[in-house]
């Protein structure tokens, strides 16, 4: 996010490294200065900001419906959950069979049975996006109205976690398709119509990652705040060639805050208390190895090599970000891609070891943020691109399905406790109001922002924005 290096022999005018002088997000260096991006986000959030945040965990790969918070029964038997059934918390209402930690929590989450990508291919798009017109990540959506950073912190609004940010030495294989980290990188990233300003910070291994969010200068030249930002200034002025005079305002003050104390902490999750840290940590449920080329579980389903058991971890780095202010995060865990044939497992393999892990990891979350006070300021939503076909053929395998996604939400001060909506007898099709990804794009800035502030003065918000806030409609029953 911040990079500042004093060893670049190569030096602006200002006497500044030129190599990475200061790096924001996706800006580039002839960009705002961080105190024009503190300003800016003042400016654009304004009071329509309810100083919430998003947790997106996207089950990459489609994870099916029946296995998860929809089992059926009184079915035949290629259509029951092949992992069972537990009674939830909730009167009458079931879960997959590897689901019993979230039962147990059922009454804080809310279970959507009606939602449906509408896309029954690869293609993560019309979720993260909700069908924008801008066709941008809802999470850069959300960047583009409070800024590319959280002014007070210096954090990313706008992040994505992939298992490398836990584990640096991490090398996933070789995989197909929407598994690869090239296509992570390719996919998730970039912010759409909204400007790149508000790509996602993609944190790539915890060495390199700390690296670059620390300052390298002389202590001194950092200590003293004014000469720092003078030397900021200058490089932006040498580059951009305006030659305008910055004076040190209250933003620029804030900004040698951001710098000095660096954000490198919200990323390290070393910094935790081992006993959350342990909590949190699902290592344990499986070994990953063992599912990756040359384990004992790897059987040449290439799509396992992205595999991991970093998912609670994950899930703890996503915590550490939004209670330092992040915006939106989105956490990455595949493989949900079930079809049992030469590059992926059957739903009975797949869900031995995911849907532990899964359930592991969002109860941990839950409690932290309970715990902490932060239940009703984060939203919480698990999904994915698309469900699964109902019926199971040879060794459990399931085809791509658009009709009904998974899909969970938990806290954000919404109306949690409740099934929404309801699918037909096999799962395969809504019975009840569909609801769709442009009505989870409306829930999430619904639950952001103040929508009555926002339809009495649309200029609280970039136009854009405002506009999808005035005219989304919501999941109702949420609010």
């Amino acid at each position: 996010m911040f990079s500042v290096f004093g060893s670049d022999n190569t030096r602006t005018c200002a006497g500044v490294s030129r190599r990475e002088l200061l790096r924001v997000g996706g800006l580039a260096l002839g960009g705002l200065t961080l105190p024009g991006l503190l300003r800016a986000r003042v400016a654009e959030a304004g009071a329509a900001y309810r100083d919430k945040a998003v947790v997106m965990l996207f089950l990459v790969g489609g994870p099916p419906q029946i296995e998860t918070f929809d089992p059926k029964e009184n079915v035949p038997e290629n259509i029951r959950s092949c992992t069972g059934e537990v009674q939830t918390k909730l009167p009458g209402v079931k879960f997959g069979g590897t689901f019993p930690k979230m039962g147990e929590r059922a009454d804080r989450l809310a279970v959507v049975r009606s939602f449906g990508s509408t896309d029954g291919g690869h293609n993560q798009l019309p979720v993260i996006t909700g069908r924008s017109p801008m066709k941008s990540p809802m999470a850069a959506i959300v960047a583009r109205a409070l800024g590319a950073m959280n002014p007070k912190t210096g954090v990313p609004t706008n992040t994505v976690v992939v298992p490398e940010a836990i584990r640096p030495d991490l090398r996933l294989g070789t995989p197909t398709g929407p598994f690869q980290l090239d296509y992570v990188l390719k996919n998730y990233i970039p912010a759409g119509g909204v400007g790149r300003a508000y790509d996602a910070f993609i944190p790539m291994g915890a060495d390199s990652l700390l690296k670059n969010l620390q300052l390298q200068m002389q202590q001194s030249d950092f200590e003293d705040r004014k000469s720092l930002l003078g030397k900021l200034d200058g490089f932006k002025r040498t580059l951009d060639k305006t030659g305008e005079a910055a004076g040190i305002d209250a933003f620029q003050r804030q900004a040698a805050d951001v710098l000095v104390k660096g954000i490198a902490d919200a990323f390290d999750i070393t910094k935790e208390d081992l006993k959350t840290v342990a909590k949190y940590d699902t290592g344990h449920l499986f070994k990953m190895e063992d599912y990756h080329k040359d384990g004992k579980n790897y059987n040449k389903l290439v799509n396992q090599s992205r595999v991991t058991n970093l998912l609670g971890k994950q899930m703890l780095l996503a915590r550490r970000l939004v209670e330092r202010g992040a915006g939106f995060v989105t956490v990455l865990d595949s493989c949900w891609d079930f079809h049992a044939d030469g590059n992926n497992p059957g739903c009975p393999q797949g869900m031995e070891f995911l849907g532990p892990q899964l359930d592991h990891a969002v109860a941990a979350f839950l409690d932290d943020l309970k715990d902490r006070g932060l239940e009703d300021k984060v939203l919480l939503i698990i999904t994915g691109e698309m469900g699964r076909s109902p019926s199971k053929g040879k060794n459990g395998g399931t085809g791509h399905h658009a009709d009904i996604t998974p899909l969970v939400l938990a806290g954000g001060g919404l109306k949690m406790g409740q099934v929404v909506g309801q699918s037909d007898k096999t799962g395969a099709k809504p019975v009840t109001k569909a609801y769709k990804p442009e009505h989870l794009l409306a829930t999430v800035l619904h639950t952001l922002f103040d929508t009555s502030a926002v339809r009495t003065n649309p200029a609280l918000l970039p136009a854009e924005v405002a506009n999808l806030v005035n005219t989304g409609q919501p999941i109702s029953e949420l609010f």
